[in-house]
């Protein structure tokens, strides 16, 4: 068992009457740590220390200094990455390969990082396109925005952190990171290591708490310059109204569609959308969730995803046999068994799963269901997925945009032209061709449209987010 406070300038807050949390596995109660919630002055120390830190150190560090750090940082990771997925699986129950799936992704976040710190320059203006520009010269340059407000959420909760530490370590910020209250432990020993490669002490410092106690003073504090956050909707509109003329980033909500065409090959689209769909018992904001099958294949495909379905092992995220563990509190399964119970008596048919025992979900398909349906058009964030039949393009362009979300969409297809067709009339930040929604590489801009967020992230796209362009025009002669 763990017992941590918060992390600001290096040293470890606890004690002195602050809240105690417990951290506790989803799968069995089981403690895995205790923490000490930041008390207000925790939480100014933290800001102030950050500006003290930028100032003084990261924003004149040069790249190759920052570069090596984040190298550092990701052999140092790949290293302990056993240790890494073990705490993975004990704070945030997830099963122990995917725990070993996000360790992977974390050390190539780490490693592009350090590759874009390189890169992060600017561009050479040509003066002389406008007229009486002769005899001038102009480039601009990015320089770091400053402190930035990383709040993160409970699913990956040592990816989703580097998406946003690792960025602002090469652009030369500094950050006061708020992950979430049940799953801490990770994000605390990740910063350790940050440290341990060479990171200064307060260049990131770590708050612990409930967001509503520490976010409304984090994300309005002056010194703050820029908030990145990735969680629920509401929670992530209501950060951007406080955080006033702020750059901000928001990576919210989905409720990914996929579609299938008969031209499509029809086991690996079952096979993707059982990955897709129930991989972490489906919290990830671009789970599979909506799947459109045409009306001609509509009954083989079923035929193929059922018995993939009912073949997952779900159980103690422990073991290297289980496929699916628990959610990540047994409120979020009884609330989804709920959404579940209530589209069955509006009509829908369960063909595998809809049982509960615990926080454990058993991964459901369901069908007969109708858009108005909860687990149709809102956010499930569980081990279920819809299967809905259709005819035309037209058809199921129309429902696949029937939605509040638009993060990413797959498309099962053969057809080249049917490919550019669905890229530009899906309305979505990004489209996979014969790929399920669920696929995220760290190298690419990510991010939604609608409810689904603003801005970007993926590495490159962050340090753009988090720097300012400054231009500097000289006049020869």
């Amino acid at each position: 068992m763990v017992n941590i406070g918060s992390l600001i300038n290096g040293k470890e807050y606890v004690g002195n009457g602050r809240a105690k949390y417990e951290v506790r596995n989803p799968y069995n109660g089981e403690l895995v740590g205790r923490i000490d919630f930041a008390t207000e002055e925790d939480l100014l120390l933290a800001i102030e220390t950050a500006q003290q830190v930028f100032e003084q150190s990261m924003k004149k560090m040069p790249a190759h200094q920052r570069s090596t750090i984040l190298r550092k940082s990701a052999d140092l990771l790949e290293s302990r990455g056993g240790e890494f997925a073990q705490l993975l699986c004990k704070e945030a129950g997830k099963p122990i390969r995917d725990a070993h799936g996000e360790v992977g992704r974390a050390v190539q976040v780490l490693r592009f990082a350090s590759e874009e710190a390189k890169r992060n320059d600017g561009e050479l203006i040509k003066m002389d396109s406008a007229v009486g520009g002769e005899g001038r010269i102009g480039f601009a340059k990015r320089v770091p925005v400053g402190v930035v407000a990383a709040i993160t959420p409970f699913n990956f909760p040592l990816n989703l952190v580097l998406h946003k530490l690792a960025p602002a370590i090469a652009a030369g910020c500094t950050v006061v990171l708020k992950p979430a209250e049940k799953t801490p432990l990770s994000a605390m020993k990740l910063v350790q290591l940050l440290e341990e490669a060479g990171l200064p002490a307060g260049a990131v410092n770590v708050v612990n708490g409930f967001g509503a106690d520490l976010v409304p003073k984090l994300v309005t504090h002056p010194y703050v310059k820029k908030v990145t956050f990735t969680g629920s909707g509401p929670v992530g509109y209501k950060i951007k109204e406080l955080a006033g003329n702020r750059r901000v980033t928001l990576e919210l909500g989905s409720n990914a569609p996929n579609i299938v065409f008969p031209d499509a090959d029809l086991n690996a689209a079952a096979a993707g959308m059982v990955k897709g769909g129930f991989a972490f018992a489906g919290q990830a904001c671009i789970s599979v969730q909506r799947i459109y099958v045409h009306r001609e294949v509509y009954g083989q495909f079923l035929d193929l995803l059922v018995p993939l379905v009912k073949n997952l092992k779900v159980g103690d995220p422990v073991l290297e046999t289980s496929d699916v563990g628990p959610l990540i509190t047994e409120d979020a399964a009884i609330r989804t068994e709920s959404w579940i119970q209530e589209a069955v008596s509006q009509g829908a048919k369960v063909l595998a799963g809809g049982q509960r025992e615990g926080s454990l979900l058993y991964p459901t398909i369901l069908v007969n269901v109708v858009p108005s349906m909860k687990v149709v058009c809102q956010e499930v964030f569980a081990p279920l997925v819809t299967v809905i039949p259709f005819e035309t393009e037209e058809e199921v362009i129309a429902a696949a945009n029937d939605s509040d979300y638009g993060l990413q969409a797959g498309v099962f297809t053969s057809d080249i032209n049917r490919a550019f067709r669905f890229f530009e009339a899906l309305d979505t930040g990004g489209v996979w061709i014969n790929e399920i929604s669920t696929v995220r590489q760290d190298n690419y801009p990510y991010g939604g449209v609608k409810l689904s967020g603003i801005g970007r992230e993926g590495v490159a796209s962050a340090i753009e987010e988090m720097t300012e362009v400054k231009f500097m025009g000289i006049k020869l002669g």
